[in-house]
């Protein structure tokens, strides 16, 4: 059992992470200034990096699960919660890859 503790412990935290670099995402967003330019440039590249990280930590929380014998339906519920926001993850990730390809075809 203290194994199956700590592996949601290390969910909690990765999600914990998570939120900040999603909150660091919008506050980036809000001031990437003009598609094309190197402020842009810069700003998109700091939140598809951070976007992405909290992805791999989606799927890690759910293959950090996948080991242990946890209680049947709260493994199921923290299992298909994190399915679902690795899923939405991965759509925001892929809309700011088509935000950030259109901003790079805008050029300076």
């Amino acid at each position: 059992m203290p194994s199956e503790r700590a592996a949601i412990k290390d969910c909690l935290e990765e999600m914990s992470d998570n939120v900040d670099r999603l909150s660091k995402s919008i506050e980036e967003l809000k001031s990437m200034g003009q598609p094309g330019g190197e402020e842009f440039i810069w700003h998109m590249f700091n939140v598809e990096t951070w976007v992405s990280a909290a992805l791999t930590d989606d799927s890690a929380c759910v293959d950090g699960l996948s080991g242990w014998t946890l209680n049947g339906s709260i493994k199921s519920s923290i299992k298909a919660r994190m399915t679902n926001l690795a899923q939405v993850t991965s759509n925001a990730l892929a809309l700011l890859t088509s935000l950030a390809m259109m901003g790079f075809k805008a050029g300076p």
